[in-house]
């Protein structure tokens, strides 16, 4: 692909590409989804990523990662790796508290009943 300069383009530039018809209408959003967009705007302003740093961390993912996953969980998966690069946590210690949760149960309703 190249642009009206002969530059090459990469394939998340849409630009003036037929990406046809576009959703209009208002949804809700899953609780995961409110989460994640929440989890954005502390962790930004907490200085740990801009939002240039979680779109370079989307446009990495490349292709594939575009194509097959959502908004949001491209968004949380960039916040991850910006949060990991900037020292806030480890990928060891995310497994491990990624471990923990899964222990709990596949829902909400078995989270809250552990421990007991």
């Amino acid at each position: 692909m190249t642009d009206d300069t002969g530059q090459g383009r990469s394939w998340h530039d849409m630009g003036g590409e037929d990406a046809g018809e576009i959703a209009r209408g208002e949804h809700d959003f899953a609780l995961w989804e409110k989460r994640v967009d929440a989890l954005m705007r502390l962790t930004s302003a907490k200085g740990y990523f801009t939002v240039d740093g979680l779109r370079r961390a989307i446009e990495d993912m490349g292709e594939d990662a575009f194509e097959t996953m959502s908004y949001y969980e491209r968004w949380i998966a960039s916040i991850t790796r910006n949060l990991v690069e900037s020292g806030a946590f480890s990928t060891e210690e995310l497994n491990a508290r990624m471990e923990k949760v899964a222990a709990r149960g596949p829902t909400y309703g078995e989270a809250q009943g552990a421990g007991e």
